[in-house]
């Protein structure tokens, strides 16, 4: 007995010892709100992709939905089946049972307006929060969700993938530009009756107009006829910035920059894996990658855009825009209080 127990311990003297820093990687867990877009099935299949090695994975769904808008009302059904049974996403019944189980939080709800209320709980629950475009359906709430994630110091941003297209994320540093003087932007721009007309898509143009020029712009003015928007916005120090709206003929992205020593074009689109590479990074870092800010001018501009319409045409300040809509949020917090 004593010579095995001898041999016993001069076994487990030589086992080899584990190597340094050879533990086992945590990986982020993401939670997804608003299952009726094609986001989120194209954003879970590149992030739980494991050649990406994002150190990542989708692993709840709530499926959400708007019954007044077709395009999710149509689709949240035949997507949420799609995240269930091709990628083993577990799907949950609300979001106080989603965010339980998760890191962070893609918004991914089509539909702009219940953006805030599904915020809401997800900020308060301490969870770095993605808000997918629109970000909201109207500039207050836009404001109070930024408010609420600084109250709580949670991370939060929004941005559309254009953004970060080439030639537009860089644009504003581009030595060969030799800074911006003017751009003109031009997208898509289908309407959705519940949302600001340049909300639902013509966001995308828009924000790489605001990539490009930089946050700064004083006031706005529209013409608008069946097909086209033009919107104008005057920059500080007289610069012009302009988004062309598209809804006929050849339909594409893109933009013409006016530099101090040269006019380039810029804007081609790159597809979501861009922005993919920047949500990844947020919820590894905590920092958004576009300022609170820039997004709220940013829909400032669009919501002047429509009180420029209203106003057939006439400029439109924007400190004006955001000024009312934080007296709106706080109005409506002082009745929430009684």
């Amino acid at each position: 007995m004593r010579l095995n127990s001898l041999w016993a311990a001069l076994a487990i003297a030589f086992l080899p010892a584990p190597l340094s820093g050879a533990t086992e990687q945590k990986v982020f867990r993401i939670g997804i709100i608003g299952l009726d877009t094609s986001h989120v099935t194209a954003f879970t299949q590149a992030i739980n992709n494991p050649a990406k090695n994002y150190g990542c994975k989708v692993v709840a769904g709530y499926p959400g939905g708007s019954p007044d808008i077709d395009s999710s009302r149509n689709r949240v059904k035949g997507y949420t089946e799609e995240l269930r049974d091709k990628y083993g996403v577990e799907i949950v019944d609300s979001i106080e049972e989603l965010y339980k189980k998760v890191d962070g939080v893609l918004l991914e709800s089509l539909d702009g307006r219940p953006h805030l209320k599904q915020a809401i709980p997800v900020i308060k629950a301490g969870i770095p929060l993605f808000i997918d475009k629109p970000m909201a359906g109207n500039l207050a709430d836009v404001i109070e969700i930024f408010r609420l994630a600084k109250e709580n110091k949670v991370p939060c941003w929004s941005s559309s993938s254009l953004r970060f297209s080439p030639g537009v994320i860089d644009a504003r540093s581009d030595p060969n530009l030799g800074g911006v003087l003017g751009c003109d932007a031009y997208g898509p721009c289908s309407l959705e009756e519940h949302h600001p007309d340049l909300y639902w898509y013509g966001v995308h143009g828009v924000e790489m107009l605001f990539t490009i020029m930089g946050p700064g712009c004083r006031t706005v003015s529209r013409t608008q006829t069946g097909d086209f928007e033009l919107v104008v916005g005057v920059w500080e120090g007289g610069r012009i910035g302009t988004f062309r709206g598209l809804r006929k003929g050849k339909s594409d992205y893109g933009a013409t920059v006016f530099g101090s020593k040269t006019v380039m074009s810029a804007g081609q689109y790159a597809g979501y894996g861009p922005l993919i590479d920047e949500i990844v990074k947020f919820f590894k870092t905590g920092k958004p990658p576009v300022p609170a800010e820039e997004t709220i001018e940013m829909f400032a501009f669009m919501s002047a855009a429509d009180e420029s319409k209203a106003k057939g045409g006439a400029p439109v300040s924007i400190a004006e825009m955001i000024e009312k809509a934080k007296q709106d949020n706080e109005l409506r917090r002082k009745i929430s209080e009684k």
